[in-house]
């Protein structure tokens, strides 16, 4: 159960980094199309985190949540970056660099806990599946 609830930890860790990246950039003047497509991201992550907290209470398990000092570089960084140049392929590089370590994260995870139980494991799935779409669909704004 514990790899369970850790994987599960990471899922939630995971689109939480997603969320904050993808509402950072937002911020930035990007062409329709490409924020069309980050908001369409972010509710994925927010679906994706709302049923990874659904399970968690079902099963009566507390989530460790993403750090706030975490939350913080994210953002500084972020608007550091996207500060000058072409910001629509800078954002869309950030994303597509941010998707790889969450996609990286999640392999990892996989094969770590690969005896967690099946509906975490597809939450888990579901988050791997949504990261390479994410990333196929930023390509065409690089």
């Amino acid at each position: 159960m514990k790899g369970s609830k850790d994987l599960l930890s990471s899922v939630l860790k995971t689109t939480q980094m997603g969320q904050i990246g993808i509402r950072c950039v937002l911020k930035a003047p990007l062409k329709t199309t490409l924020r069309t497509a980050l908001k369409s991201q972010l509710q994925e992550y927010d679906s994706i985190e709302q049923e990874a907290h659904a399970l968690a209470a079902n099963r009566g398990w507390e989530l460790e949540e993403l750090d706030p000092a975490i939350k913080f570089m994210s953002r500084a960084m972020t608007r550091s970056m996207l500060s000058f140049g072409n910001v629509n392929s800078k954002a869309a590089a950030m994303m597509i660099n941010g998707n790889t370590r969450g996609m990286i994260k999640s392999l990892k995870n996989l094969h770590q806990f690969n005896n967690s139980d099946e509906r975490v494991s597809t939450i888990s799935q579901k988050l791997l599946d949504c990261e390479t779409a994410n990333i196929k669909q930023m390509q065409g704004f690089l």
